[in-house]
């Protein structure tokens, strides 16, 4: 048996998990999930029955875990030390990390449903604002950095990558110089190639 199953299916959240498992080189096999018939196995390792989700197999017992920026870390965390940020990268790592899957991932959403905050009043009560305070945070970001926490490519990018990866391809984030030259980083990366590089766009 592998060291991790992964939920998984090619349409979905849970290509950013196996890119991290690639990255990793983590030993893994793939659990096929369709959405007109997901099994019971997902529901058990996630009552919301959604993907990504991972089990990593232990000789003390198995482990599930859901939810795409905690499934990064994890492995990294289990399988992959040298992509975990140093002491003076880890306040850079963790904001960006939850700052991806927070406001980042809630100002698409509700954007590409086609709901905005109406007026200054409605912005104070959401987590990130406005969708162009949201873009632009992330845009000026990369201005003086080539990754997350600087020079070097660590987990954390695996997961804002992606979301800058799928934002750029889909349009729903603002193309620009600086998350371009980001994501063309990582686009040359062999892990992403391996998980990503059938994507169109």
């Amino acid at each position: 048996m592998a060291d991790y199953t992964l939920f998984f299916n090619p349409m979905s959240r849970a290509l950013i998990a196996k890119w991290a498992l690639e990255e990793a080189g983590a030993d893994y096999d793939l659990f096929p999930v369709e959405w007109e018939s997901k099994p019971a196995e997902l529901f058990a390792a996630n009552p919301l029955g959604k993907i990504p989700a991972l089990i990593h197999h232990r000789a003390e017992g198995d482990l599930a875990v859901s939810e795409g920026a905690a499934i990064c870390h994890y492995i990294a965390e289990t399988a992959a030390p040298a992509l975990l940020p140093n002491d003076g990268e880890k306040a850079d790592y963790f904001r960006m990390m939850f700052f991806a899957a927070g406001p980042l991932e809630a100002a698409i959403s509700n954007k590409a449903q086609g709901w905005v905050p109406d007026g200054e009043r409605a912005e104070l009560t959401l987590g990130y604002g406005s969708f162009e305070r949201v873009a632009a945070m992330l845009d000026g970001w990369f201005a003086e950095r080539d990754y997350v926490c600087g020079e070097r490519f660590t987990m954390a990018d695996v997961y804002v990558g992606s979301q800058v990866d799928w934002g750029l391809r889909f349009a729903s984030i603002p193309a620009g110089e600086n998350l371009d030259a980001y994501a063309a980083r990582l686009r040359d990366r062999p892990a992403y190639a391996a998980t990503m590089g059938g994507i169109p766009g």
